[in-house]
């Protein structure tokens, strides 16, 4: 039993839903997205719900099965809210600008790191330490702000690099003389 695929997902009254066999279309204020449940999976829309289920207990279906309304429910939420990852850049001389849709990076290279945002996906820069992906689909904002991360992941001694709004760089003691 699906504790996940069980539960319906809850449509905002400012999404619209559409389905077209298997493909499932949201399309809310912060954008349009799409996904082609699988072909066992029947997905049903219904006073501000979509109900997921499937047709058997094979192993399959049930792996299937709570993907898929995983899937659903990210479309529904990026559309109505969208999803937003921050991080931030730690190091002496180590900052970054945007120009457009590019992300620029100095990031103690001999030369600036430069990352193209990805359609859907809008990359700010509040301060030059700190970088924000926004967009509404999920996978696509957090693929480009690992990407980001990429560039420089921080290091053990002293945690200069790419990191994420609060995530913990465990620190490493240095060399020990004499």
């Amino acid at each position: 039993m699906s504790r996940i695929g069980n539960k319906p997902v809850t449509v905002p009254a400012s999404v619209k839903v559409a389905l077209e066999g298997n493909l499932v279309k949201v399309e809310g204020p912060k954008g349009k997205l799409q996904y082609e449940v699988p072909a066992m999976i029947t997905v049903v829309v219904e006073d501000g719900k979509i109900t997921l289920t499937r047709p058997n207990d094979t192993r399959e279906a049930k792996a299937f099965h709570g993907l898929a309304r995983s899937l659903v429910n990210n479309l529904v939420v990026g559309c109505a809210e969208g999803y937003k990852k921050e991080l931030e850049i730690r190091g002496v001389g180590y900052r970054g600008k945007v120009t457009g849709k590019k992300l620029e990076l100095n990031v103690g290279y001999s030369h600036p790191c430069i990352f193209t945002a990805p359609e859907g996906v809008t990359i700010t820069m509040p301060e030059q330490t700190k970088v924000v992906v926004e967009g509404a689909d999920k996978q696509a904002v957090g693929q480009a702000a690992a990407t980001i991360r990429a560039f420089k992941k921080p290091e053990p001694y002293k945690g200069k690099g790419i990191r994420y709004v609060g995530e913990y760089v465990a620190q490493k003691e240095g060399k020990k003389v004499g």
